[in-house]
């Protein structure tokens, strides 16, 4: 079989290649090794996909080249692609922080953009693995399930190690290393933070427990979002979003009341409440089982009375400052995504076609650019997948 453009992966990004490269009247093939597509787009979001987010900058993402993805960036935006999802009329609303998501389901997402596809003449083979790819003359000779495919651009659109239960493997930093590109060490992005030993016997009866607001901090970088406890240590958004940036040994902080100033609280109550102890004070802005167990841990719980005023703003300090001894993380099985991949260094930031092999290209999560949490990372399929679609 001959076709102008093979993408391999029917994900967010190679999707979207796949349909801005047909309706330029190319012929494009589409395979994928997983029984069906999208899958990704169909469970994030909770099955109401957070599709992009308004706020999207170049600073939201994490690459070895912090530069790399600002020329896609610009010139395919959120806006761009919620003109899409209006032109399908699929509901849709912000969440928080410039996050959309579908009124409905994340289905209608994999729907219009196999609508789209299938106006532009799109093919695209599910169930469908490769197992050898080939450089030649014309392009490339491309063995798969279904027999061999000649292309002159090949799309290599495979995504991260993230979830391997819906099939995330590394045969996009294979081919990439085949091709002679460099790819940066990987590991596991969005993901919760786990303890052990002592640290995780402190926490452990606590799993379930959550916190609205904190801000989670490593180094000059923190997340001002919700924390859940787990059974094996913590979690939610900002914890997700922080593992991002954390790496074994780091010092991590939690400011547990960023939105109050604790020591002034504290010097407040011990006046309105002198008899109140202060686990219980605490358990006023704190969940109660969280402000018990600090009380163990940090501070005796005495009547308000008991405390001076120094005591009182150390004890507010520690409150906006407080360790976590992480030991790692829950690893691909539950990340979000891939930090690293293949090395920006080898490719095009403007078409995200290879420096050493002309016709090859590198999109999405394979790519070494990795978003926060919040749509920022389908935001970057969206736009490294338009990009190479507009010249393969």
């Amino acid at each position: 079989m001959k076709v102008d453009v093979l993408v391999i992966g029917a994900g967010a990004a190679g999707l979207m290649c796949a349909m801005v490269a047909g309706q330029r009247g190319r012929s494009v093939l589409v395979v994928d090794h997983a029984n069906k597509v999208g899958k990704k787009i169909l469970m994030s979001g909770g099955g109401r996909c957070n599709f992009t987010n308004m706020g999207v900058t170049p600073s939201c993402y994490l690459s070895a080249n912090p530069h790399f993805a600002k020329s896609a960036l610009a010139r395919y935006t959120p806006w761009d692609f919620i003109a899409m999802v209006e032109k399908h009329r699929i509901a849709y609303h912000e969440k928080e922080l410039g996050q959309l998501f579908c009124d409905e389901s994340s289905k209608l997402i994999v729907r219009m953009l196999l609508d789209e596809c299938a106006q532009a003449g799109v093919r695209i083979e599910a169930s469908c693995g490769v197992t050898r790819v080939q450089h030649t003359e014309e392009g490339f000779k491309v063995l798969t399930a279904r027999g061999e495919v000649h292309t002159q651009s090949l799309v290599v659109a495979t995504g991260g190690l993230s979830i391997p239960s819906m099939g995330a493997t590394g045969f996009g930093y294979e081919l990439a290393r085949q091709f002679g590109h460099n790819v940066l060490p990987t590991r596991a992005g969005l993901v919760p933070l786990t303890l052990s030993g002592k640290h995780q016997e402190r926490y452990q009866d606590l799993s379930g427990v959550a916190l609205p607001i904190v801000e989670a901090r490593v180094g000059k970088r923190g997340f001002r979002a919700g924390m859940l406890f787990t059974h094996r240590g913590v979690s939610g958004p900002a914890i997700l979003q922080i593992s991002s940036y954390w790496q074994p040994g780091d010092d991590l902080r939690i400011d547990l009341l960023p939105e109050a100033d604790a020591g002034a609280w504290l010097q407040e109550q011990r006046i309105a409440h002198p008899a109140a102890e202060l686990k219980n004070v605490l358990a006023d802005l704190l969940p109660r089982r969280l402000a018990q167990r600090l009380c163990e841990l940090w501070f005796e719980s005495r009547p308000m009375r008991q405390y001076r005023e120094a005591e009182l703003a150390q004890i507010g300090a520690q409150l906006h400052d407080w360790p976590i001894t992480a030991s790692g993380t829950e690893g691909y099985r539950t990340a979000e995504v891939t930090l690293g991949g293949v090395d920006t260094d080898g490719l095009s930031s403007s078409t995200l076609q290879s420096k050493l092999v002309p016709g090859l290209f590198f999109i999405g999560e394979v790519v070494d650019v990795t978003g926060w949490l919040g749509g920022y990372n389908f935001q970057w399929a969206w736009a490294s997948g338009h990009a190479a679609g507009e010249v393969v």
